[in-house]
């Protein structure tokens, strides 16, 4: 009892069984007197409290911060939400034009670091940084739809930060909008330097008066202790202690907190503790959970059985404070011998509760039908079967439903040891009607067959490999249907080998618990592997399969579709006129059958603008009319997932002027790598993403040396849910300076090595396109009186550089579309007119005036006397067509160089795609 009262540092260290030898009392401590000890004790304690003032202080200066944080956060999203006409922008045909300089004019009244609107969607209309304007807003906003107040601390790009989402409600009470407004807790202050000194002059003040009572101190405890020296209370504790660890019955006392203060020696080894359990918490023992819990409980219990080990204590236990005691308890343990059996039952049964318990956690932790199936197997081996098997249907791995007969096959084996004669992974079986397998699908239940020695059905299988089987040892199976609701997915076999004992009917019912826990798993698997499959299908299709032959760029590649859903990521490059190539780069945000089916309409969109020879700007405007028109089409349907959120970067490089002009719509502006390695990314105006409508989009003309790189990309190669997108950036940038010397398809592939994550959650398109110029040599320019006499002149001129070309073969054709697209430009145009020839991959003739009509084709009458001239240069030409400039239009025609293919029949590389 003297370890009780506090004398524990007094008990010799635990000895081994023996004669007991004796120790001095004597310790590094105990060397120093009382008076010293109680000393050290005190100032322990005055440090302590020291400390635990400062932090206090800290805590609390951090929690006021907070909530003061909190507090601003929700006044400013509360009086924005209910500022008079943020109803009307809402439902203002632009509410991004309406609220941008409101809300920005507020939080910087406000002190704020920034103040977002958004739609019902989550969808921002303003932010302090206008590309973020159209992208989904972080955080929760659930509770603000339902009318509720959402105030949530996050870890934000500029720091900790708190962040408030209140409703905007139309009269009506109805949520039309959200308004979230957020501070950093850095932007507010706290109090901690002025009340620091305090409180350290106060701990100097209580060690003075520490240092005082210590003699007071010494005094009372001579008193308490009767006047006994060491010498007597370490001969009346080692007297306690030697009955204490002589008797053959487990003793424990637990102290009030739930620590082990002493265990004698037969409890050391009823519950085999570790030689450091005294002082340590009982639940940290490593005991089994009840046992620990009983024993950290303190509760009164008398002869309650507990199976620790292989054995089972009888465990009777009192507190230590019914007679005003000190806190704790006291547990005696006695080893039940007489119920040996019925622990090895209780052990059966548990080790089974434990396998199902498993089973729900450690199967189906991928939506991998394969990989499901070898989570069975090795769950199985070796707590329940020395191997085990699984057969499935074909169909069921492809994502079909099986069909109710057919061939197997064997998808997962894991085995104790090597070499045993069972089928192989990926080898197809047929089982015929006798086998236990076969018996198992036919009939929906489990088959036993405890002694495949004696079993002639499965035996009839194969004759050779069965009798290899037996030889090898195996003696017992187990089969069950892997069902899931009506279908029947394969079979699964457990077969015994090192054990003597065959299976059991208690180990049937615990293998069909098993495999139908699996079965709910590998169906799962089964579903998402035919739907992920129809999605990739349809997506595929809709991506290019082909990129076209051409001079102006030279183009490097790569498309990784999300290994977690497959999203709306494309890209394009489209020869245009003149020599001329468009690079777009697209993004329709989310993931699905939806976002692959929008893609692919946007992307044919693109290609019918493109044809029409339109501008950068022009062609996003009226894509983004088209997106519009597709969320209201879906609108009126009743449909939840319009395309708002869709990106797009669209960009024409010519390769005569070495001129690239952007434009974008709410996508990551495109990095240039310079011939020299200097990387930057192009500032074009960010623009709203499409389908929001209400601003017209800008561009940007660079004039691009040859030898430059335009690299474009989508967003889920720069952001993902562990970085930021300026993070990526900031990679991106340094992966180009590094491979800036080589082709673009080593570009591609430094930048995939350097950014692309694990397991991307999003698509990436990436491409890499090194300018190219085409030469002064193959470019030949004439201005062209506005007088009928100088199409004669022309032609001469054209014949001479056809000659200097080598293209004489052309000639004849050549002047019969130059006099006739010179003719009608001087007849029906106006001034200034120009010719120009251009020698790439096809002879290219442009004839441009000042005038904006364009001539169409058509089918002259036996009685017109004109009329007759388009249709000849079209049957002359492999290519025609006009396009409009500033200044007027340019009708140009294209022929195929002689001896060569066009670009039309020449053969072209196929997609390629990286996964």
């Amino acid at each position: 009892m003297v370890r009780l009262l506090g004398r524990s540092d007094a008990r010799p260290a635990r000895r081994p069984r023996g004669p007991r030898v004796r120790r001095s009392p004597e310790s590094a401590l105990g060397r120093r007197s009382l008076a010293a000890q109680v000393f050290v004790l005190q100032v322990v304690i005055v440090l302590l409290l020291v400390v635990a003032a400062v932090v206090a202080l800290l805590l609390q200066v951090r929690h006021d911060t907070t909530q003061e944080a909190r507090n601003r956060s929700l006044a400013v999203a509360q009086t924005f939400a209910n500022s008079p006409g943020i109803i009307q922008a809402l439902d203002s045909p632009h509410p991004t034009a309406v609220l941008q300089p409101r809300a920005e004019a507020a939080r910087k009244a406000s002190d704020m670091d920034f103040l977002v609107v958004m739609n019902t969607d989550g969808i921002r209309y303003t932010h302090p940084k206008p590309d973020r304007i159209g992208k989904k807003f972080v955080g929760n906003i659930q509770p603000a739809l339902d009318g509720g107040v959402v105030v949530e601390e996050i870890n934000g790009t500029i720091g900790r930060l708190v962040q408030a989402v209140v409703p905007v409600k139309a009269p009506d009470g109805k949520v039309v909008g959200l308004v979230s407004s957020g501070i950093t807790t850095a932007h507010v202050g706290g109090t901690a330097d002025r009340q620091l000194p305090l409180v350290l002059g106060s701990a100097a003040v209580a060690l003075i008066l520490a240092t005082a009572s210590t003699a007071l101190v010494s005094r009372r405890l001579l008193r308490q202790t009767h006047g006994l020296g060491p010498r007597e209370m370490t001969r009346m504790y080692e007297h306690h202690d030697a009955v204490l660890h002589a008797v053959r019955e487990g003793v424990i006392i637990v102290g009030g907190e739930g620590d082990l203060l002493l265990a004698n020696d037969e409890a050391q080894r009823l519950l085999d503790l570790p030689p450091d359990a005294e002082r340590r918490q009982v639940l940290e023992l490593g005991l089994d959970r009840d046992t620990a819990e009983l024993l950290a409980s303190g509760r009164m219990v008398t002869d309650e059985v507990h199976l620790v080990g292989e054995r089972l204590l009888a465990i009777n236990q009192r507190p230590t404070d019914l007679a005003g005691g000190p806190a704790g308890s006291v547990a005696t343990l006695r080893d039940s011998t007489e119920l040996r059996a019925l622990s090895g039952r209780a052990e059966a049964t548990r080790e089974r509760l434990d396998m199902l318990y498993a089973a729900g956690v450690a199967i189906g932790t991928s939506l991998d039908v394969a990989r499901t199936a070898e989570e069975l197997t090795e769950l199985a081996v070796p707590r329940f079967a020395d191997f085990a098997t699984v057969d499935l249907f074909d169909a069921v791995l492809n994502g079909e439903e099986p069909e109710a007969h057919g061939a197997l096959r064997r998808t997962a084996v894991s085995a104790i040891r090597k070499g045993a004669p069972l089928y192989a992974v990926g080898e197809r079986i047929r089982f015929v009607d006798s086998s236990p397998q076969a018996r198992s699908l036919g009939d929906a239940r489990a088959v036993l067959e405890a002694r495949l020695a004696q079993a002639p059905g499965w035996r009839a299988q194969d004759l050779e490999r069965t009798e290899q089987v037996v030889e090898f040892g195996i003696h017992s199976l187990i089969t069950v249907p892997v069902r899931a609701g009506a279908l029947i997915l394969g079979v699964v076999s457990f077969w015994r080998s090192e054990r003597p004992d065959p299976f059991d009917p208690d180990e049937v019912v615990l293998a069909e618990e098993l495999v139908a826990r699996a079965a709910i798993s590998i169906d799962n698997a089964r579903r998402f592997t035919r739907e992920h499959g129809m999605a990739v299908t349809l997506q595929r299709s809709l991506l290019p399969r082909t990129l076209p032959e051409q001079n102006a760029l030279d183009i490097a590649y790569r498309y990784l579709p999300a290994q977690a859903g497959v999203g709306g990521d494309w890209f394009d490059v489209l020869p245009l006129s003149g020599a001329r190539v468009a690079l777009v780069v697209g993004d329709v945000v989310g993931h699905g059958l939806h976002a692959a089916a929008t893609m692919g309409r946007l992307r044919t969109a693109v290609h019918n603008f493109s044809a029409l020879d339109l501008a950068p700007e022009e062609l996003l405007g009226l894509l983004d009319e088209l997106v519009a028109r597709i969320d209201q089409d879906e609108a009126d349907d009743g449909s939840d997932a319009p395309v708002s959120g869709a990106t797009c970067l669209y960009a024409i490089y010519d390769p005569v002027a070495r001129r690239c002009t952007i434009a974008r719509a709410g996508h990551p502006p495109p990095a240039l790598v310079h011939p020299d390695g200097r990387v930057e990314y192009v500032e074009v105006p960010a623009g709203l993403p499409l389908g929001l409508g209400g601003l017209p989009f800008e561009t940007v003309e660079l004039e691009l040396a040859e030898g430059s790189s335009l690299v474009l990309y989508t967003d889920g190669l720069v952001e993902d849910r562990e970085r930021d997108i300026d993070t990526g950036l900031e990679l991106l940038r340094s992966s180009l300076e590094r491979s800036a010397d080589g082709p673009p398809e080593e570009t591609c592939q430094a930048v995939l090595d350097a950014l692309l994550p694990p397991r991307p959650n999003d698509d990436i398109a990436l491409l890499v396109a090194r300018t190219r110029a085409l030469g002064a040599d193959r470019v030949a320019e004439w201005d062209v009186p506005v007088d009928p006499a100088a199409v004669g002149q022309v032609r001469g001129a054209v014949v001479r550089q056809l000659a200097r070309w080598d293209l004489d073969d052309l000639s004849f054709t050549t002047e019969l579309i130059l006099s006739e697209l010179v003719t009608n430009a001087i007849r029906y145009g106006s001034g200034p007119v120009g010719v120009r020839l251009l020698r790439d991959r096809t002879l290219i003739c442009e004839v441009s005036d000042g005038s904006s009509t364009s001539p169409h084709l058509r089918y002259a009458a036996m009685t017109d006397e004109g009329g007759r001239g388009l249709f000849l240069v079209a049957q002359l030409t492999e290519r025609w067509g006009t396009r409009y400039t500033s200044k007027g239009k340019v009708i140009w025609a294209e022929q195929p160089l002689p001896g060569g293919e066009s670009a039309a029949d020449r053969p072209r590389a196929g997609l390629r795609r990286d996964s």
